[in-house]
Formats: C-alpha cells, sequence, structure tokens
C-alpha cells in the first residue's frame, strides 16, 4: 500500500518535471492520455503540466482495465 502512494507520488514529481513522463509511466506510450499530454507540452509546457496532473489524479482507468483483462470463460 504504501509503495502505491510512493509510485503516485513519483508519477506528480515526474509529470511536474516532464510531462509526459509521468503520463507514460501511468497509461503506457501508446494511449491517447500520453498523446494528448505530448501534444499539449510540445506546444505548451505549462498546458502540459496542467494536463498531465488532472489525468493522474482525476481520471480514474482502473475500470477500463479491468474490462480488458476479463477472462472470457
Amino acid at each position: 500500500m504504501a509503495s502505491d502512494r510512493c509510485c503516485f507520488f513519483l508519477e506528480i514529481i515526474l509529470s511536474i518535471i516532464l510531462p509526459p513522463l509521468g503520463v507514460f509511466l501511468h497509461y503506457g506510450c501508446c494511449s491517447m492520455e500520453f498523446c494528448i499530454c505530448l501534444l499539449l507540452t510540445i506546444l505548451g509546457y505549462v498546458p502540459g503540466i496542467i494536463y498531465a496532473i488532472y489525468v493522474l489524479v482525476a481520471v480514474e482507468h482502473e475500470p477500463y482495465r479491468r474490462y480488458y483483462y476479463e477472462p472470457l470463460a
């Protein structure tokens, strides 16, 4: 449980330093969140930070992840 909080804190810190890196660690490189964060960071550093922190804190990705990994039988 403590390691989850530590990883989340690390993702937030990396999102402030380099926004796409924090989103990449949380969602992966081929996700829509990562592509949007990368584009916003290229267009402006501050919008990339704002979006990265919003995606990490406010958007819950576990329900979508469970759907993909459910067994068929």
